[in-house]
């Protein structure tokens, strides 16, 4: 149980640091092997019903991002205004293939 407790507390503080540098209030961290303010890059992409295509440039911070890594905060993607099945389809449309750990149920 402590450790459900233990995951929980660093998924928040992601989600924290996530929004904090979507916001452009703080400086950025890194994340996964990308620097949290790159991950603004793909925001249009992964929020609403209907997103359009992401862009050059979020596909390169796709491309440099450490996947698995990422798909483990999948869970907090709500929190922070991103619509899950958007961001987990994100890598195959930038071309890449989507780890196990980000399929979509």
């Amino acid at each position: 149980m402590a450790q459900t407790r233990g995951n929980g507390l660093v998924q928040w503080l992601v989600a924290a640091m996530l929004i904090i540098s979507m916001l452009g209030s703080a400086k950025a961290v890194v994340l996964c092997d990308i620097d949290s303010g790159r991950l603004s890059l793909c925001y249009a992409a992964v929020t609403g019903k209907h997103p359009p295509k992401p862009k050059k440039e979020c596909c390169e911070v796709i491309k440099d991002a450490n996947l698995p890594c990422l798909c483990k905060y999948k869970s907090i993607l709500p929190s922070v205004g991103i619509n899950p099945i958007n961001a987990l389809v994100l890598p195959s449309k930038c071309g890449l293939k989507t780890p196990p750990e980000c399929k979509v149920i």
